[in-house]
């Protein structure tokens, strides 16, 4: 069974104006500490986001876990560690067969039930949320609160990520119920080494 980091930094282009600050970014979270680091990327060509991937992968291969989201084909191309997905993306077992046994695998899950459904699964952690109201998805699932990451909890013994809206004010409540990692992303948009490094303290 996989084991994670209590911090799992997201970098969603979404944010950033360019490849250069995405990439700055990157850099500031690595040195502030982030040994996970998910690329997301749901508006970019794929010729586009499979650069951005290898150029991630060069940048950050030796000293960080990197995680893409929803791509099977371009997690293998970019020589990723792992792959995320969503429940409208490929099914774990597809994933799983895509990207065979040796590369992390996650999905995110928003209720009690895809949570048992993929607590039965090959996949090595599972994300619930959102916890807290989030901006970072154009149409989010309903929050599950505090209440939600127990429930989830009480459902898998595979590590458990929460996400959404979680923030530097939130992070340690969201542990104390349960999750093994709290996912981060628009608590990191400013000043990100000194965002991470402030979390780490207080999931310390």
């Amino acid at each position: 069974m996989a084991t994670l980091p209590n911090f799992y930094a997201i970098l969603d282009a979404t944010f950033f104006s360019n490849a250069a600050s995405l990439f700055a970014a990157a850099e500031e979270l690595a040195a502030g500490g982030v040994t996970l680091l998910q690329y997301r990327n749901k508006i970019g060509k794929e010729r586009h986001i499979l650069e951005q991937a290898r150029r991630l992968k060069r940048l950050l291969g030796g000293n960080a876990t990197l995680i893409i989201n929803d791509r099977a084909d371009l997690c293998l191309a970019a020589e990723f560690d792992g792959l995320h997905i969503g429940q409208d993306d490929l099914s774990p077992q597809s994933a799983r067969e895509v990207i065979g046994v040796n590369l992390m695998l996650g999905v995110s899950t928003h209720n009690p039930q895809q949570v048992s459904e993929a607590d039965q699964t090959s996949t090595d952690y599972i994300a619930i949320g959102p916890v807290f109201a989030t901006d970072s998805k154009a149409n989010p699932d309903p929050v599950v609160g505090l209440d939600g990451v127990r429930r989830a909890r009480a459902l898998t013994r595979k590590p458990l990520v929460a996400i959404g809206g979680i923030t530097r004010a939130n992070c340690r409540s969201v542990i104390d119920v349960g999750a093994d990692s709290v996912a981060i992303i628009s608590d990191l948009l400013r000043e990100p080494r000194k965002s991470a490094e402030e979390f780490f303290r207080i999931l310390r």
